[in-house]
């Protein structure tokens, strides 16, 4: 162990359970008390017991409301008449420009010109005055440290911040006390405010219980300072809630007392994740609000027989992006397919194909052939069927039909 991390480790954590608790009574009545569910066909198909918390369903969609509001009501009168403002992906912006309008405290956003548009759209309409710039959240961090020195504003730290942390903190207050048997939570990290504040409370309540926290692969910065690496972070994330570079000097402290491990999950699994809680569920999450799911997914034998708690962080996901994640999985388990089958360029060839997909049942989508850019004999096309079929294993019956009537056929696979 470093110096410096002898020194953190003997510093007082940044907030205490009292912190979580005084937080919940100022916000109290301003926030939606979202319920804690048992998923029981979740928990059939991994072994364990998952409860999860709908946080998608506060009025933004998302968890940030808590923190952002406990942090408003602690400023003094002339700060909140200046104004305040934050960097932000999207959940924290708008848990502040909601809160900000309400109590007249003007609210300033910086964010990423990658946000998805749906939560720039909803940040503007809850009276916020948003500024698009750079491509990651450490950009438009930067760019906001910078106007809040040039327009003398209050800057509010999406995650670095005790108010912020003892805010996020409720969430597993209101958890443990709904749901009481839960012995592990997973919880995903960006900045790691979230993890901080409920692993602070739930070590009170319950200082038995595992904290696992989440982050995507593509920005495992919280994982690598706890791991001691220098994992590379960039990339386009479905998670982009938690597409952090650089965790939060405070959190990270309290993230590596009470962490019992960080995971990393795969694009593929948080995608799996999202349409797994819409099909189940039948709720609307975000990459990021799925992550901890994803995790399940992934490292399912650590979770076996286990009381599992997982927080529905946000329901803020574009809707173009949500329906290429759902196509994609329809395509992964099979009841979503393109063929691609190669054809003699003569009259009858698409027919005597069509019969086939007519006798096993599958529906036609789309047809494309491709005559010239192929290197196929001059004579020779090739087809494209993209078809709809109930299952895998209803899949590989039509292609086995399609080779045994003598065509040469091979599936266009999904990443």
């Amino acid at each position: 162990m470093n110096t410096l991390a002898r020194i953190e480790s003997a510093l007082p954590l940044p907030i205490t359970v009292d912190d979580v608790l005084a937080a919940r009574t100022r916000i109290a009545g301003s926030i939606v008390k979202t319920p804690t569910l048992i998923s029981q066909t979740l928990s059939d198909m991994l072994g364990c017991s998952i409860y999860l918390k709908f946080e998608n369903l506060q009025f933004t969609a998302a968890y940030k409301e808590r923190g952002a509001l406990n942090r408003l009501l602690q400023l003094d009168e002339a700060s909140k008449e200046k104004g305040v403002i934050a960097a932000s992906a999207g959940n924290h912006a708008q848990g502040l420009a909601y809160h900000g309008k309400r109590l007249g405290v003007p609210v300033t956003i910086v964010m990423p010109t990658t946000t998805p548009i749906v939560k720039v759209t909803q940040t503007r309409g809850h009276g916020a005055t948003v500024v698009q710039f750079g491509e990651k959240f450490d950009d438009a961090y930067a760019h906001a440290r910078k106007l809040e020195v040039e327009q003398g504003l209050t800057f509010i730290h999406p995650f670095d911040e005790p108010d912020i942390m003892a805010g996020q903190g409720t969430v597993a207050l209101e958890m443990l006390e709904d749901a009481p048997q839960i012995d592990t939570l997973v919880v995903p990290i960006g900045g790691g405010g979230l993890f901080s504040g409920m692993a602070t409370a739930a070590r009170a309540m319950k200082p038995d219980i595992r904290m696992v926290g989440v982050q995507a692969e593509l920005y495992p910065s919280m994982y690598s300072f706890i791991k001691g690496g220098d994992l590379a972070c960039d990339g386009d994330t479905l998670a982009e809630g938690i597409a952090v570079k650089q965790p939060g000097d405070i959190t990270r402290r309290v993230v590596e007392r009470l962490a019992d491990e960080v995971l990393l999950v795969s694009e593929r699994r948080l995608e799996e994740a999202v349409s797994l809680l819409l099909q189940i569920e039948k709720t609307v999450v975000e990459g990021a609000g799925a992550a901890g799911l994803a995790a399940l997914l992934t490292y399912r034998e650590q979770f076996v027989g286990r009381n599992v708690g997982l927080v529905l962080t946000g329901g803020n996901i574009d809707t173009r992006l949500l329906a290429n994640v759902l196509l994609r999985d329809l395509a992964r388990s099979g009841r979503l397919a393109r063929l691609r089958i190669i054809l003699q360029d003569r009259p009858g060839a698409l027919f005597h194909v069509a019969r086939i997909f007519d006798q096993e049942a599958v529906n036609i989508l789309e047809l494309s052939h491709q005559r010239i850019f192929t290197n196929l004999p001059a004579k020779g096309l090739s087809l494209d069927v993209e078809c709809e079929t109930r299952d895998g294993a209803h899949l590989q019956r039509l292609i086995a039909a399609l080779r045994e009537a003598g065509y040469e056929v091979a599936p266009i696979e999904v990443a």
